[in-house]
């Protein structure tokens, strides 16, 4: 299977300047390329091929007065900038023909040097981890990097990324085997909220420290200071600098924390199995600053990898069961219930139920009831099913899943 591994990079200041050359280098040659190919689209001419566009917007661009300095950075990030715009194609095409799992994907866009996130990719050709501890990149230098834990086996690319805060990181794929954990007995339902972040089918409760509404107060204060700086002015830059380095530290304290609960959760259980809420949907109503605060999909996204790695079983039950309107002891469907109804008495069999238990013991049926229907009906029919623990992180068909920690 593939990781990712993240960790902040401390360049000096000339090593900036020639990435911030690198940043507008890639992104001229994904404008231009996408460029070529919506005219070419909009003429009715035939989709223009990656060799031509390579030949046409690298190699002979770099020969021309107005892309010379095309060739002050490595040939790799442009081969990559491109690459990487074919990649987007691709995941355009796939969503169209659905061949692509989840939300619609629209077509590539241009790039702006005014975008708040910048990055360049690299192969192992352009870049090398030295004996120091520094990164050596090609026509950049050796970067100076901050381990914050040992990469398990040597990278097969590299993503060099600058934030809205001005901060950069270096983020390493790498190709590394499932560390399998020891056999348990116990599975797990969580039922997701956002009074109680998470509630266990046992009763166990994980409150969400809500780090976004703790921070608000600060942010206020920032975003007034920022509206009140002319607009162009060195002033209004320092202020939004400001606000982007409290928003990244905002982030990256639920993202510790996610971390923290989920692989607590992944090594204490063997199976575990959550709902599918519709987050996008969710994040449009008035409870939408709480929902994006939670973090639910982030949380969901690191126990799909994590179960992957460590060889447990993940599950997702269906977004439409009644898991906060079936009694969990006599399975009798008790109807909706307004969300100020924290605590109900099932009307069949008498039993006082806590709105958030009931539905996690729900969940905890459901995702039981789901992985043995699909584990007696795989070889008779076409459900798939998800991979055993011995081929854990690789699909049956021979291409690795690729599962790692989410970027910064």
């Amino acid at each position: 299977m593939q990781l990712r591994y993240s960790y902040r990079a401390y360049p000096d200041a000339p090593q900036r300047t020639a990435l911030a050359r690198a940043f507008g280098c890639a992104r001229v040659v994904w404008n231009d390329c996408l460029r070529d190919r919506r005219e070419a689209h909009a003429a009715g001419l035939p989709y223009v091929k990656s060799a031509d566009l390579s030949r046409q917007r690298i190699t002979q661009a770099k020969r021309t007065e107005e892309r010379a300095w095309l060739a002050d950075v490595s040939a790799v990030v442009l081969q990559q900038s491109l690459r990487d715009l074919d990649t987007a194609y691709k995941n355009f095409f796939d969503s169209l023909k659905g061949k692509r799992r989840g939300p619609k994907v629209g077509p590539p866009r241009y790039k702006s040097k005014k975008d708040t996130r910048q990055s360049i990719r690299l192969n192992t050709n352009a870049f090398s981890v030295q004996d120091d501890g520094t990164v050596y990149v090609a026509k950049i230098g050796d970067i100076k990097v901050k381990w914050s834990r040992p990469l398990p086996a040597a990278p097969t690319s590299l993503t060099i990324i600058k934030d809205c805060s001005g901060r950069y990181f270096m983020s390493f794929v790498v190709d590394t085997s499932p560390d399998i954990l020891p056999e348990l007995d116990t599975e797990v339902g969580i039922d997701l909220g956002l009074s109680t972040f998470a509630v266990l089918f046992d009763g166990t409760r994980i409150h969400s420290p809500k780090f976004l509404r703790r921070a608000e107060k600060k942010l206020k204060r920032l975003q007034r200071e920022l509206s009140r700086k002319a607009k162009g002015s060195k002033n209004r830059t320092k202020a939004r600098i400001k606000v982007a380095r409290q928003h990244a530290r905002v982030a990256d304290r639920r993202r510790d924390w996610h971390h923290k609960a989920s692989t607590q959760i992944i090594r204490d259980n063997q199976a575990v199995y959550v709902e599918d809420l519709a987050v996008s949907g969710l994040a449009r109503t008035r409870l939408g600053k709480s929902v994006h605060d939670a973090g639910w999909s982030a949380f969901v996204g690191m126990l799909v990898y994590k179960a992957i790695k460590h060889g447990r079983h993940f599950g997702k039950i269906g977004r439409f069961e009644p898991t906060s309107q079936v009694c969990s002891v006599c399975g009798v469907k008790d109807g909706p219930k307004p969300l100020h109804v924290r605590e109900w008495t099932c009307k069949e069999c008498g039993t006082v139920h806590d709105r958030d238990d009931n539905a996690a013991q729900n969940t905890l049926a459901a995702g039981r009831a789901d992985r043995l229907n699909a584990s007696q009906s795989a070889g008779k029919t076409r459900t798939k099913v998800l991979a055993q623990r011995g081929e854990a992180g690789t699909h049956r068909d021979g291409h690795t899943t690729v599962a790692g920690i989410p970027g910064r």
